[in-house]
């Protein structure tokens, strides 16, 4: 991708010359999504921003580190746990993922869910809840009901 000053769309929720690539490697903890690098080290602004569509039915991998994220959803339909809370969301609002919070994005059975967002260039890898996560996570109906693994 080139550092020009404007990026097109090509079509809806695709960008010229930006790849569709899979979300990090197929290893059974997400489903359906994909992602697109629209920023990058290369813009000099310090932050990378991607584009993420979650096919329906789909969701992303339950995670957490040390970087945080803003997310803006853009199309579709879906929730999230954002720590220790599943919220709604809605086009355009603007969904913050603070620092070690536990985090994982769904879309509707029927709608694709896709968002924008924005992290540093230079940031962590993510870990993943052990067992006894997973075990706090079932004290709590709505988490244990949302969660997928």
């Amino acid at each position: 991708m080139s550092t020009v000053p404007r990026l097109e769309q090509s079509e809806p929720f695709r960008w010229q010359g930006v790849d569709v690539l899979d979300y990090k490697e197929n290893d059974g903890s997400f489903k359906g999504v994909n992602r697109q690098v629209l920023a990058d080290a290369e813009h000099g602004q310090g932050v990378s921003l991607r584009y993420f569509e979650v096919a329906p039915g789909g969701h992303t991998t339950l995670e957490h580190h040390e970087h945080t994220h803003v997310v803006i959803p853009i199309r579709g339909a879906g929730s999230a746990l954002i720590g220790d809370q599943v919220v709604e969301l809605a086009l355009n609002d603007v969904i913050f993922v603070p620092s070690w919070g536990w985090h994982q994005f769904r879309s509707t059975e029927t709608e694709p869910l896709g968002f924008l967002c924005s992290v540093t260039v230079d940031r962590d890898r993510p870990v993943k809840p052990d067992a006894a996560q997973i075990a706090l996570f079932n004290e709590t109906p709505a988490i244990r009901d949302f969660i997928r693994y």
